[in-house]
């Protein structure tokens, strides 16, 4: 009954909606046509609300409803009214299908600019062809039966008609289909590399949301016995895409919601002003500033007021149950189709403008083995990821899978041939749950996944495979938490639950463990052991001791070729191998003394700081503080809190309470534009870059605003003694660095203008050994200008590096104390760290 309350409200408020308007003055026309304006807006959110598809041009549908309905009644049915509306239907579907193929073909701003010159070409037609449209004067004279010209009786029917409707959306909502056109939304890059043809669904959505506006013309031509251009016309198209922001455009009867308030508002501020639309735009730009969620948000905030939700959990990763894995349930293993090799890559070439990323790289992945992909920071390895999975075209070359010459088709007709993956910067569904996320995933194998009236959430098998993957991943527990919210190193254990509900012939997993902390870290590598002995997994990772101990082949790639590909004692006993990429160890950087440069003057103190994530209470009552020049190493469990601290110090999450001073002044809950102006600089997880723009612009623009006194100045020469290899990259795009060299302009680019204090937050994420090197010897430096905070999973590197270490867990300080006694003391080392 609870999942029927939409239709249960929407059939008590058209029961009552006449009543409404009676006892406001206003006739049962106005009464349909809010009933319209509803049928219209709940058609055109199936794009904007639902598949995040912003069209600009949809009152073009409601106009051609109308006309194709007055034509037809006026020239082949006089005074019918079903045939009309249905022969009007069949036209916009059948025309919306064909403008939705051309229009579909581009995305984003471009999609709906294309939506906004097809409606404004179309009304230049309908106005000036005199002869079919009626031009300016319209069509006139347009029928209903005569047991419906009542007013009442037109209502009644149309309020049938609607409520028919919102069933069919409702249930379309819920099906699996629906739910892809959310999954769209969220992340349409990923619903192809989880077996979703998007443009498929985006087609259909396209069709059945104008066949719907369409509707709402028809009963609106027969509500005015009338048909002109006006509809077709930019400004009507304006106002409906107004209606479904103002009522709320993420929640299914928002947009309903919307065509009242509208309504309401035309004809009662239309007595006082023609300038009405005026009044309302300001109204509209109100709602898009300050309640992006519409009228229902509103509505949702004030009855939180009046019956406040029980807070979440303290962190986003806190309930998770870490399963007991073993060996991967039989289910979601595909049986091979030939013998030999499961993946073959032949002279695979590629190339992006004069940069050559692959030059002929070849190998073959064997059947239930785990494969290692390794080399130094821009060697071509996640690009031959993506020639692999379909993200790019070869330029030369082929890739076969499972006896199937693959390459050349796009990524949902490869995943559907057997390839998963996952990626090195993590790709989910942000806005949906954890369950949700890993649905879908399993949801692109199964028959009905183009079944538009099933309820997805009422499939048996595919539920019960959810839940067994959810458990089988360690993620039982927080099924219902949004996946945006999951720490770091949960989101990409989800990563790799996305790529194995595929039932992949082969897993391709980049960059798996990084962001996990060191016990999360041998649990998951363990289980992507385990895994291997039924899937075979090709694996890019720099943790090179792992890799060393799990791989049962090698594969290294240097400068867009095959350095080595053999077994692990070919890789790690190869002169070539030691000299581009595995440097001299961690273990050697954590055994070399360090010498402080700690001065005892306080720079950052916080005391009793709390944080919270909407409801969910991340930070609590932290305290801690920082002094000139040190190196503070901030530690402790994935969903411990350890980003929010730095978000907190940044600005970008503000404090609910609790103070956080900096050289004596008070910054909690500044802006972060006013946080950097004061000294501090952030180097944010996945580096932030300003993509398209040379490294010497990301500088500037990190300079620009933070000349300020506040801290060491850097200037560019000053920023290229500690970084000499970005001079050589000054007049490079960012985004096509290495992913070294992109760390490398992160920091740089916290540090330009006036710092004092440093936030590192992952700084050796995915950094292969010898960059990690040279990173760690460029930190060591550093700590004789400034004051660093870092959050990093390498404990080794972290403990080195470090002063004094503090150790979170569920947001509160568990430890704190000199790094030194983490690093000589391995059992308090377990207990602090939670080993």
């Amino acid at each position: 009954m609870l999942e029927l309350r939409p239709l249960l409200v929407a059939v008590a408020a058209l029961v009552l909606l006449p009543f409404l308007m009676d006892a406001m003055g206003l006739t049962m026309t106005t009464a349909t046509d809010v009933v319209v304006f509803a049928v219209a807006v709940m058609g055109l959110n199936i794009l904007v609300g639902w598949t995040g598809l912003v069209s600009f041009g949809h009152g073009a549908w409601f106009g051609i409803g109308a006309y194709a309905a007055a034509l037809l009644q006026r020239h082949y049915l006089p005074g019918a009214m079903v045939l009309p509306a249905i022969g009007a239907l069949v036209i916009v579907a059948v025309f919306s299908c064909i403008a939705g193929a051309l229009i579909l073909r581009r995305r984003g701003v471009y999609f709906s600019l294309l939506t906004l010159a097809f409606t404004a070409m179309l009304f230049s037609i309908a106005f000036r062809w005199t002869e079919v449209t009626g031009g300016e004067d319209g069509l006139g004279n347009v029928q209903r039966w005569e047991s419906l010209g009542n007013p009442n009786s037109y209502y009644t029917v149309v309020a049938v008609v609607a409520v028919v409707v919102l069933w069919g959306l409702w249930r379309l909502r819920r099906s699996p289909v629906g739910t892809v056109l959310v999954a769209i939304r969220e992340n349409e890059g990923r619903t192809g590399f989880l077996g979703y043809d998007s443009n498929r669904y985006k087609l259909l959505a396209f069709t059945v949301s104008a066949s719907i506006t369409g509707l709402a013309g028809v009963l609106s031509v027969f509500n005015h016995r009338f048909a002109s251009a006006d509809p077709i016309n930019i400004a009507f198209s304006g106002e409906l895409l107004a209606m479904v922001v103002i009522g709320g455009m993420r929640s299914f009867m928002g947009p309903a919601l919307g065509a009242l308030f509208f309504i309401l508002f035309r004809e009662f501020l239309s007595i006082y002003t023609h300038n009405w639309l005026f009044f309302f735009g300001l109204l509209f730009v109100s709602f898009i500033v300050f309640s992006p969620d519409g009228l229902v948000g509103i509505g949702k905030r004030v009855l939180g007021l009046v019956r406040p939700k029980p807070p979440a959990d303290a962190a986003a990763m806190a309930a998770r149950k870490a399963g007991a894995s073993g060996r991967i349930p039989a289910r979601f293993i595909r049986e091979g189709a030939t013998q030999g090799p499961v993946l073959t890559a032949d002279a695979m070439r590629k190339s992006f403008g004069s940069v050559k990323a692959v030059k002929g790289v070849s190998f073959a992945v064997e059947d239930k083995r785990l494969h290692a992909l390794i080399g130094p920071n821009g060697a071509g390895k996640t690009t031959a990821f993506n020639l692999l999975s379909g993200m790019f075209p070869l330029d030369e070359g082929k890739v076969v899978l499972d006896g199937q010459r693959v390459d050349g088709m796009p990524p949902h007709a490869i995943t559907r041939a057997g390839l998963g993956r996952s990626f090195q910067i993590t790709n989910l569904f942000p806005g949906l749950s954890v369950e949700e996320n890993i649905r879908l995933a399993v949801q692109a194998r199964h028959p009905a996944r183009f079944s538009l009236f099933r309820d997805a959430h009422g499939i048996e098998d595919l539920q019960s495979d959810t839940a067994e993957l959810l458990r089988w991943t360690g993620m039982a527990g927080v099924e219902q938490a949004e996946a945006g919210s999951l720490s770091y190193g949960g989101q990409r254990l989800l990563d790799m639950g996305l790529a194995l509900a595929t039932k992949p012939r082969i897993l391709l997993l980049d960059e798996p463990l990084a962001g996990l902390a060191a016990a999360e870290r041998e649990r998951v590598g363990d289980l992507i052991k385990t895994l291997s002995a039924d899937i075979p997994v090709l694996l890019v990772e720099h943790d090179i001791d792992r890799v060393f101990r799990m791989a049962d082949r090698v594969t290294v790639m240097a400068d867009g070729e095959v350095l080595v590909d053999g077994g692990v004692a070919d890789a790690r006993d190869d002169a070539r191998v030691q000299a581009v990429y595995l440097g001299s160890g961690s273990h050697a950087l954590a055994e070399k003394p360090r010498p402080s440069a700690v001065k005892d003057a306080p720079l950052l103190a916080l005391e009793k700081v709390n944080t919270f994530y909407g409801k969910s209470h991340i930070l609590n009552d932290v305290t801690l503080t920082v002094r000139q020049n040190e190196v503070v190493a901030l530690l402790g469990r994935n969903g411990a809190g350890k980003s929010t601290l730095l978000k907190t110090l940044i600005g970008t999450a503000r404090p609910a309470s609790g103070t956080i001073t900096l050289a004596g002044e008070q910054i909690a809950g500044m802006t972060p534009d006013k946080v950097a102006r004061r000294g501090v600089g952030f180097v944010p997880q996945g580096r932030a870059l300003f993509a398209g723009m040379t490294v010497g612009e990301n500088l500037g623009l990190g300079r620009l605003k933070r000349l300020t006194g506040a801290g060491i100045h850097w200037e560019e020469e000053r920023i290229l003694q500690y970084f000499p290899r970005l001079k050589e990259r000054w007049n490079v795009a960012a985004d096509r660095l290495s992913g070294g060299e992109q760390q490398m302009v992160a920091v740089a680019r916290a540090l330009s203008g006036d710092t004092r204090l440093l936030l590192l937050d992952e700084p050796f994420e995915g950094l292969s050994p010898a960059v990690t090197e040279e990173l760690f010897e460029t930190f060591d430096k550093l700590r004789q200008e400034v004051s660093i905070i870092i959050v990093d999973h390498h404990l080794d590197l972290a403990l080195a590096i470090s002063d004094r270490t503090v150790a979170l867990e569920r947001g509160t300080v568990q430890w704190s104390g000199e790094s030194r006694l983490l690093r000589d003391d391995e059992e308090l080392r377990r207990k602090v760290l939670w080993l």
